[in-house]
């Protein structure tokens, strides 16, 4: 996975392509073994498991599909209830897609960008509106944000 990220304060004054919510959860937080279900505006769904490796720009992304059965018995697994998010997505010029995302209804925003390479990545001029870059900063992976859900726990 090659991805930067960004700060945001909302969602963007764009078309959409695509709106979704997600609900996920962390079984491991190092390495990040994450569960997510997504809902799409016309109502499909789709389960997945993601193991991501350490990085920031670039990083390893193992990611598989799985049953409603599945992700619903590993949820028991989970300290606390999976975190919700909307995700809307936007086009950019070149081809990209613009991630944006809202956390537990808007107590964390964030954007993504995922590019073919490095160099298309470091490349890549932001739009105005996205705000402090996040791309490998510690404490603003959602993986960060799940441990501080759990850090009592």
């Amino acid at each position: 996975e090659i991805e930067r990220k960004f700060a945001i304060s909302g969602f963007p004054a764009l078309p959409e392509l695509s709106r979704s919510i997600l609900r996920q959860g962390y079984l491991s937080t190092s390495p990040v073994v994450r569960i997510r279900s997504r809902k799409m505006s016309d109502g499909t769904m789709s389960f997945r498991i993601c193991v991501k490796g350490k990085g920031g720009l670039v990083r390893t992304e193992i990611e598989q599909e799985i049953s409603r059965e599945k992700f619903d018995a590993l949820c028991t697994l989970l300290p606390v209830p999976p975190v919700e998010k909307e995700q809307r997505t936007y086009s950019l010029p070149a081809g990209l897609v613009l991630e944006c995302n809202s956390v537990a209804q808007g107590d964390y925003w964030y954007a993504e960008v995922e590019f073919s390479s490095t160099e298309a990545a470091e490349k890549f001029v932001p739009p105005a509106f996205l705000g402090e870059e996040l791309t490998g900063k510690p404490g603003f992976s959602m993986s960060e944000y799940w441990k501080k859900l759990t850090k009592d726990l």
